[in-house]
């Protein structure tokens, strides 16, 4: 009896053993980030989700030149946009172009080449507004020589960003005496603190820098262009293409005017072309605040070796707030990122023999972190988040996929949420742009800005691979939160979206089928828009999104369209050749043509973004699977490409494939110290890589719907201990 009541005590431990809860401050906290010496593509970065502030090894954004050419040193918030003055009287209209399509005209917006007033119509449409950096805020170290302290001055460095409290600890020497710095940002309020402990403050040799620098109003700003006039270097344009080096609107009357309130606060107030706003400081400790030039300041702590400082930003119109205090902004940190932590799902690797373990759930904790602090604001971010533009600060409404949808998957659906009412906010010019065609409902932006203004685009006008996405989100929302209240908070914009697409679907009398384009370019860019018709993905997702649309009608208990019932009958079926998938139905070359091999290998998110749907032959997508595997030009793709075949392979029941997948070494697949995802270097860091790989884990350890298979995405050889909580199960 004592044996029996021995086992059945072990079998319980057991039990509960594998029922425990994840250590989560343990699993976060091993991945901390620790600099020891200037990396250019280490910078480090605190945020909210709609501000951030990234930094050098000081802790502040002492060298922005140095590190232009890595992760630039950038100060985003989402409201922080301008646009220059339209002195040429630039019509939209101008950049319209028709196109033959379905035997009638067309306009899309294009990158029209001539004549020249069109062309320069485009370009200002383009690059206006353009998203601005707000502010740089650096050190001023003197050396015992008066001279100023410069990269190569700075020593001992030792800097940690703590993932669990979103703080930056640095501490660095400069000539033997030491520099202590805290960084961390607000997480409800665009507000920033510094505690900076060093005898440099009394010795009067350590002073802190607030510069505005201009908008390049280029394809890419690093927040270092401080004169009006200023030539772009030879490094930034190679850096940023063909767009850099243009000047547009001649020179800027932009003002920056400093009011000292008192002995403890100062407003800069910065006045642009189409936008005002204030940098509000503070700080705690005997200090001063002068204008040292146009657009630059400096803050003069004495007397103490510590100077706390406080620093908001703010559009000058909204209401006046307190500016909080250090100590404020600190347990603002602390508390934000513990319930964020706290949170939703969670995944613990250790224990796995698998020598990638380790690294992969590296990537997991640094995706979480960069993606909550510049991904979760109420408008689809851009490619760089909010550090540094890229296509002028314009988010791409394709990629708002792998930057939102993970959220829901990791238990945080309420972070995907806040983005979903700016697609209310910009539905009429979503709708108008439909009308414009010649179609019905809504056609969804490609290339926008915070008021959803379309920017022309020869690839962008023609992607239609965004449209179905916020079916996608909508049905995510719904899933965490399925009542009739979702359903109708999100149904008009679900059905304008579905009436567009069964509009833009061509009928084929002949074969009595329905055909996406001509005039069309799928999610892999390689295929001119007139020649392109029936891309196999963008097939697929019509057929879910339309079915999903449907039952979204019968669960409101509503008619549902004939259109979309007959367009989701007689859509055409997935282009096949020799057992494979076709990339689209007019490329018979797909996989002969080696331009077709490149750029993103979107037939897998057939399977893998997407679920078994009825146009599938699970067969065939394997075939085209191992197609692609084996002869794809790995080198010419981009990071969220890991992650779709991460998670077609995980579909198709190849978890080895699956992991491998996520670990190609390929360049752009690439995650650095900070756990940014490197694609080159014109684009340092990309966001929807991150997303990816987190949308890859989460599908891999808790499946999708219909499996029962545990940890679907993982190898069963012993070599992988996944512990996992929290997570949702994909559709």
């Amino acid at each position: 009896m004592k044996k029996i009541f021995s086992l059945s005590f072990l079998m319980l431990s057991i039990s509960l053993f594998s029922q425990q809860k994840i250590d989560r401050k343990a699993l976060v906290t091993r991945h901390n980030v620790q600099i020891t010496a200037i990396d250019t593509l280490a910078s480090l970065t605190v945020g909210n989700g709609t501000f951030a502030f990234t930094v050098d090894a000081t802790g502040l954004q002492s060298f922005p030149e140095k590190y232009q050419n890595g992760i630039p040193l950038g100060t985003q918030s989402e409201w922080g946009w301008d646009s220059y003055k339209n002195t040429e009287n630039y019509k939209f209209s101008e950049t319209l172009k028709d196109v033959d399509q379905y035997g009638r005209k067309i306009s899309y917006s294009t990158q029209i080449k001539e004549p020249a007033r069109k062309k320069e119509a485009v370009e200002w449409f383009r690059q206006n507004p353009h998203l601005l950096q707000l502010g740089n805020i650096g050190f001023e170290i003197t050396k015992k020589d008066g001279s100023l302290v410069k990269p190569d001055d700075i020593k001992a460095i030792n800097q940690k960003l703590n993932l669990w409290s979103g703080k930056i600890e640095s501490y660095f020497e400069v000539e033997g005496t030491s520099v202590k710095v805290i960084t961390a940002c607000d997480q409800t309020k665009d507000a920033l603190g510094f505690k900076i402990e060093s005898d440099l403050i009394q010795q009067g040799r350590l002073k802190i820098r607030v510069r505005i620098p201009f908008p390049t109003g280029l394809w890419g700003d690093m927040g270092t262009k401080w004169e009006e006039k200023q030539d772009v270097s030879i490094s930034a344009v190679a850096i940023a293409g063909t767009d850099m080096g243009k000047k547009w609107g001649g020179k800027q009357d932009y003002k920056s005017n400093l009011k000292i309130k008192n002995k403890s606060e100062a407003t800069i107030t910065h006045v642009m072309d189409s936008i005002s706003y204030d940098i509000n400081l503070k700080w705690k400790g005997t200090a001063s605040i002068k204008e040292k030039a146009k657009h630059y300041f400096v803050v003069e702590p004495s007397k103490s070796n510590t100077i706390e400082l406080s620093c908001s930003f703010i559009q000058t119109y909204k209401n006046k707030s307190v500016i909080p205090s250090f100590e404020a902004i600190e347990k603002s940190s602390i508390g934000g990122w513990e319930s964020f932590w706290e949170s939703g799902a969670a995944v613990d690797f250790s224990g796995s023999t698998d020598k990638r373990a380790h690294e992969l759930e590296r990537r997991v904790i640094l995706s979480q972190y960069l993606t909550k602090l510049q991904c979760t604001g109420k408008v689809p971010p851009q490619e760089t988040g909010l550090t540094y533009n890229s296509w002028y600060g314009k988010p791409h409404l394709e990629m708002h996929w792998w930057h939102g949808v993970h959220f829901a998957l990791w238990d945080r659906p309420e972070l995907l949420e806040k983005s979903l009412p700016w697609y209310q906010k910009v539905f009429e010019k979503a709708k108008n742009i439909a009308k414009r065609q010649g179609f019905e409902g809504a056609r969804w932006q490609k290339m926008t800005d915070y008021d959803g203004n379309e920017s022309p685009s020869s690839v962008g006008a023609f992607l239609i691979w965004q449209q179905p996405h916020f079916i996608t989100y909508a049905d995510l929302i719904y899933s965490a939160n399925p009542t009739t209240k979702t359903l109708n908070l999100y149904s008009e914009r679900v059905f304008a979206t579905a009436d567009f697409m069964a509009s833009f679907a061509n009928y084929d009398s002949k074969n009595d089928r329905y055909v996406l384009g001509p005039g069309v370019i799928p999610a892999q860019e390689r295929f001119k828009a007139i020649e392109t018709f029936n891309p196999t993905y963008e097939l697929a997702y019509w057929n879910w999104a339309l079915k999903t649309a449907i039952a979204w009608k019968k669960k409101l208990n509503q008619k549902v369209p004939e259109k979309w019932e007959d367009v989701l009958k007689k859509l055409s079926p997935l282009p096949i050749a020799k057992d494979v998938y076709l990339a689209t139905e007019s490329a018979t070359d797909s996989y002969t043509n080696p331009e077709f091999k490149t750029d993103h290998p979107s037939v897998l998110g057939t399977f893998g973004m997407l679920p078994e749907t009825s146009l599938l032959d699970k067969k065939i997508m394997k075939n085209t699977f191992d197609l692609v595997w084996n002869t794809w030009t790995w080198d010419k793709t981009w990071g969220w490409d890991f992650p779709m075949t991460a998670m077609s392979a995980a579909r198709l029941q190849m978890p080895e494939k699956a992991v491998d997948a996520l670990f190609m070494n390929v360049v752009t697949n690439t995650y650095l110290k900070n756990g940014h995802n490197y694609q080159s270097p014109r684009l340092t860091l990309y966001l929807p890589g991150n997303g990816g790989l987190l949308t890859a884990v989460a599908m891999m350890c808790a499946g999708w719907e219909g499996n029962t298979v545990e940890n679907p995405g993982f190898p069963k050889d012993g070599t992988w201990k996944v512990k996992s909580e929290g997570f949702k199960k994909m559709f």
